[in-house]
């Protein structure tokens, strides 16, 4: 008889065991819910990410590379080692986005490429090819002037900025690659 006391007791005992994991569980649960992991400590979100302007910056040359940094109400772009160009997210009017398609490597592949036997250099191309974002900033100056500004990202980092651009209620277009050739003449 001793022996189904035990039997009896370990099911109970197991019950017990479980019901204080579950518990201590939805206490934790509810205290990782509790908190706001975006702003804990109400600090402004700023969004960083590397890019090259490729024009349209007053004040900055072709083809800098530095950082687009979104904080408080402004949209900066730091140089590299050098100084920052700042625009109001206000200012801000349409943000355009895109992908490019660009062949790395330059006169050696392109060279590799064509000396390759039996159409070889196509599948040289398949790994000679980078795709970047492209983010296009329709603003107002300080003039109250319309300009443009372009920059070149890496594959993926512009949905950050536009993301956080939307939010602020700018107005957002995808460039196709449809479009894209319609504009060119159906060159890429």
């Amino acid at each position: 008889m001793t022996r189904r006391a035990g039997l009896i007791s370990h099911p109970i005992e197991l019950s017990i065991h479980w019901s204080a994991v579950l518990l201590l569980l939805a206490t934790w649960q509810g205290s990782v819910f509790a908190q706001n992991p975006i702003n804990a400590n109400n600090e402004p979100k700023v969004t960083s990410v590397s890019a090259r302007h490729v024009i349209g910056l007053e004040g900055v040359r072709k083809n800098t590379r530095g950082q687009l940094i979104l904080a408080n109400d402004v949209l900066k772009f730091q140089k590299n080692g050098g100084a920052t160009v700042e625009l109001k997210r206000a200012s801000i009017l349409s943000v355009f986005t895109g992908q490019q398609d660009k062949q790395v490597g330059g006169i050696p592949v392109v060279l590799g490429r064509a000396a390759t036997p039996f159409g070889g250099g196509r599948a040289i191309a398949l790994f000679s090819h980078k795709k970047y974002d492209v983010l296009t900033l329709e603003y107002r100056d300080n003039d109250g002037g319309l300009r443009g500004a372009i920059f070149q990202l890496a594959k993926g980092r512009a949905q950050l900025i536009k993301d956080e651009l939307a939010a602020d209620g700018v107005h957002i277009s995808e460039i196709s690659s449809k479009e894209s050739k319609a504009q060119h003449g159906g060159r890429k």
